[in-house]
């Protein structure tokens, strides 16, 4: 009973911590000015409208939280939230008012021993403090009767709880069925056919019948829903011409920016510390007599090379280890330098020449990127003036004339990643954009402004066979390889039925032991499916768009009984023990407030809401 207690407590103190978190953060309880005390009954349990309104305002606070925006009562109404925190508070008091029925409580002595082990009423000793308890219950809201009164009812509930739901368990019949499902095996043999190693001869169809292809698939010559959409464009490149450089500017962003032009020479190095001195110089000599190597050395410490690794480095950085390092060799290993850490050994894995860039070489990037940046500004600054005048009613074409804009239109689907429809933006606005809206400029994301209009939309239709010969042509010449296909692998599956084996001279491939997540690398998605479909001996032929198989099983295994199918079987269980308990919860749950007949006062409710902070 103990331990199960200390369970509670640790339970209860998340729930009395949320309590007071509100509290303290100044979310003190709300005054009313009406004669109703309570919200809601649950049989003989009350819900006060104290309780409900600290509900609502934990509710509020969480969202706040979560959003980083501030949620007033209107909009945690008009999201049904209310409701939510009611309907939350009344299951609560139905399982109070069930569990008093049943005459489940804690004694004196146990609700003490809770309230003196939470944390947030003790002292700067860490002990349990009079007066930390009545200020923190008191800023919460709370009286200490309250307080103590929610205690009993909790512990009781989890009490309750537990006693319903510890050593449920679900018959062990499911559990083995489904890890049976889970593993069993099949032995199968197969063989395959590809759509690029059948021989076809070359045959153009006639007009009937790329016409009957054409009707018979519909869904491929459907063309989706498309708006018709003038766009008005502004891009840098339009107003780069607009734009001086001068070069002193470029010269202070490459005094600015040296570090990336002058680019010293560096070192990959890997460096092992040693405790002295003799340790150092024992491990280079037994490197240079061959005894060991630095990976040797690295992984005798318990290492690996990544915790050795320094990475590429400058001379400056290797402080007095600097010259030694930089004057060895790319591969070897140089001998003992003093380190801030102790002695090492380090290793050069690699060089990296310096590099250097003159203004001159930069000075073209450094322009492009300033009148770039610039170029985006001017844009930015224009585009103020270019909403006001379509505010005005001009077009968008007129914007060329007023404002320099590109004016273009397209067919906007979807399914368009070309050009302008190319930017999420656009692609945001176009998906958007009604026949009632009227343009407004918006960015692309290289700083291009524009502004669109829809002009039509034409609904799915059917794309006429004129504007779709290619796509047809190459559907029936598909459907002709797979056909051949078919017709090819039904004459193998009949001889193989009939001589009980396959043809001489095909290349067949034997399974054993596979489980249906099996993964067979070039075969039909769905052969797994199949092959654990059939019956020993038998035979099918299974296909998709790039591969036909001919498959006959030989053997249904049962589960190997391996390490990690007893492991599955253990969590399966497991997991279905603690869904059926819970299941028995909210059945009992449901239960108890069906049986209290809970009422709601939607006046104390609506009292509530309007004096809500």
């Amino acid at each position: 009973m103990a331990a199960g207690m200390k369970k509670l407590s640790k339970t209860f103190v998340w729930i009395l911590m949320g309590m007071l978190i509100v509290g303290l953060a100044g979310f003190g309880a709300v005054n009313f000015t009406g004669n109703a005390s309570a919200v809601a009954t649950a049989g003989d349990q009350e819900i006060s409208v104290q309780d409900y309104a600290r509900a609502l305002q934990r509710e509020q606070q969480r969202l706040q939280q979560q959003t980083g925006q501030p949620m007033t009562i209107s909009q945690m109404v008009s999201f049904g939230l209310d409701r939510a925190v009611l309907s939350r508070l009344v299951a609560t008091a139905a399982l109070d008012n069930e569990v008093e029925a049943l005459g489940i409580s804690i004694g004196d002595e146990t609700l003490l021993k809770e309230i003196t082990q939470i944390d947030a009423f003790h002292n700067a000793a860490g002990e349990f403090d009079r007066d930390t308890y009545s200020f923190s219950l008191d800023r919460a809201g709370l009286s200490e009767r309250q307080f103590e009164e929610d205690v009993r009812r909790e512990t009781a509930r989890i009490l309750v709880q537990e006693a319903m739901m510890s050593a449920v368990e679900m018959p062990h019949t499911m559990t083995t069925v489904i890890t049976d499902y889970i593993g069993a095996r099949r032995s199968f043999d197969w063989v395959q056919l590809r759509t690029d190693e059948t021989a076809m001869i070359a045959v153009a169809p006639t007009d009937a019948e790329l016409q009957g292809f054409y009707e018979a698939n519909p869904a491929l010559f459907t063309l989706p829903e498309t708006k018709q959409i003038t766009y008005a464009l502004l891009s840098p490149d339009m107003v780069l011409e607009e734009i001086e450089v001068d070069e002193a500017t470029l010269r202070k962003m490459y005094e600015e920016r040296s570090a990336e032009y002058q680019v010293p020479e560096r070192r990959l190095v890997e460096r092992l510390v040693f405790v002295n001195e003799d340790e150092a110089t024992a491990a280079k000599a037994a490197i240079d007599a061959g005894e060991t190597t630095f990976e040797a050395l690295v992984q005798d410490r318990g290492l690996a090379l990544s915790d050795v690794d320094m990475g590429d480095v400058a001379i400056t950085e290797l402080d007095t280890a600097g010259e030694a390092v930089f004057a060895a060799e790319t591969g070897t290993v140089t001998d003992p330098q003093p380190t801030d850490l102790g002695p090492a050994l380090f290793r050069i894995n690699g060089l990296l020449e310096a590099r250097s860039t003159s203004f001159e070489e930069a000075e073209a990037a450094l322009r492009d990127e300033v009148a770039a940046d610039r170029a985006r500004r001017l844009i930015e600054d224009q585009s103020e003036e270019i909403d006001d005048l379509l505010a005005g009613g001009i077009t968008l074409e007129e914007l060329t004339d007023e404002a320099g804009l590109e004016v273009s239109s397209l067919s906007w689907t979807a399914e368009s990643e070309e050009g302008v429809a190319a930017y999420s933006a656009f692609r945001e606005a176009a998906a958007a954009v009604s026949a009632d809206d009227f343009p407004e400029v918006a960015f692309l994301e290289d700083g291009s402004l524009f502004a669109l209009r829809l002009d039509d939309v034409l609904p799915e239709r059917p794309e006429p066979l004129a504007d779709a010969q290619d796509k047809a042509l190459r559907g029936w010449n598909e459907e002709q390889r797979l056909n051949a296909l078919k017709t090819q692998a039904d004459a193998i599956l009949d001889r193989a039925e009939t001589n009980g084996a396959f043809d001489d001279g095909l290349e067949v491939t034997s399974e054993t032991g596979l489980t249906r997540t099996a993964y067979i690398d070039g075969t039909p998605a769905d052969m797994m499916n199949a092959v654990f479909a059939l019956e020993p001996g038998k035979l099918q032929v299974v296909a998709d768009a790039e591969s036909t198989v001919i498959l006959r099983l030989t053997e249904v295994l049962p589960p190997e009984q391996t390490d990690d199918l007893a492991a599955l079987e253990d969590a399966l269980a497991s997991q279905l023990d603690q869904a059926l308990a819970e299941a028995i919860y909210q059945a009992f749950a449901a239960d108890s407030q069906l049986r209290a007949q809970p009422t709601v006062d939607q006046s104390a409710i609506n009292a509530v809401h309007t004096t809500f902070q």
